[in-house]
């Protein structure tokens, strides 16, 4: 891998929570997911988040996992971070998906909170620190008590960040100034859960964001990042504020992985945009709406912008 980690950007700066492409006939699709992937990382993606909410990992199984994974490696992994999910709200299924997903050469992987479950502070803690103890891979924790029905709690944040491999978390809160605090007392990198709050988020501190959007302008979260850095706060602001539409497209509804593929589909990158139950692919009135978002950003059919001449 080209890219070094560093402690404040354990996974790099920005990474997109990658959909799994699928053929019409329903089968995972391996070769749109490797193309796909090369694509994120041209346009300035320096990570790729597989098997998410947004990759369809409820529905998709085990070895299909495993074999998303070679073939995202295989395809960017000397050029990107990826980060392998292993969600779940049975503690020894996580388990099992960690051990896959390094074995199959995954860099990192993603835990969840436990969804439906909604376990006690300890019941949490337990579930993280043993999906940590299963593999030998860097841990990014994932708060988004919106889906899961509990939150981290700032006690078990303190107390699982003295876990050696928990590293970073995904921050979906929405919660930016609590975020500042739990940064400082843990030492974690967090990363924004939220596209709309990518630019809240650094100006506390962040190292980046784990993206929706970045499908569509991983380019332009990229130079976000890089003119905050910078110091020039007021051109990031520029930037972003022309990723509002895509933003609003792909996340108003809550339906990022039908909203995500719809567009794909528009500009060319996958041949489809379906999906497996229960999620059903983009009606015509939601690819309207999603190609009225792409045209009011300046997102060009079939052409996904290069980071080096964006602007």
């Amino acid at each position: 891998m080209t890219l070094a980690p560093t402690p404040a950007r354990p996974f790099g700066a920005v990474l997109t929570a990658m959909v799994t492409p699928m053929r019409t006939t329903g089968e995972v699709d391996l070769d749109s997911a490797a193309r796909l992937a090369k694509r994120l990382v041209d346009d300035g993606n320096d990570g790729l988040v597989l098997s998410g909410t947004t990759g369809e990992s409820p529905v998709t199984h085990a070895p299909e996992k495993a074999e998303l994974v070679a073939a995202v490696v295989d395809a960017v992994g000397d050029r990107a971070f990826v980060v392998a999910g292993a969600c779940s709200n049975d503690t020894a299924h996580a388990v099992r998906m960690a051990e896959q997903a390094a074995e199959a050469g995954a860099h990192g992987l993603l835990v969840v909170s436990p969804y439906y479950s909604r376990p006690t502070p300890e019941g949490l803690y337990r579930h993280f620190a043993t999906v940590a103890d299963s593999t030998d891979l860097p841990v990014m924790l994932y708060d988004i008590p919106g889906r899961a029905g509990v939150r981290i709690s700032p006690a078990t944040y303190e107390r699982i960040a003295a876990h050696p491999r928990v590293v970073a978390t995904k921050d979906a809160t929405g919660d930016v100034a609590a975020a500042a605090g739990l940064r400082q007392a843990t030492g974690l990198a967090w990363y924004s859960g939220d596209d709309s709050l990518l630019l809240p988020f650094l100006s506390h501190g962040a190292a980046g964001i784990v993206s929706v959007s970045a499908h569509l302008v991983g380019a332009r979260f990229a130079e976000v990042v890089r003119r905050f850095d910078a110091g020039d706060h007021a051109g990031a602001l520029d930037v972003f504020r022309t990723t509002l539409p895509v933003i609003e497209a792909m996340n108003g509804g809550g339906a990022q992985a039908v909203m995500v593929k719809a567009a794909l589909e528009l500009v060319g990158v996958l041949d489809n945009r379906e999906l497996r139950l229960p999620n059903v692919a983009a009606t015509d009135a939601d690819v309207a709406e999603v190609r009225a978002a792409l045209d009011a950003a300046d997102i060009l059919p079939g052409v996904l912008e290069d980071a080096t001449t964006l602007l």
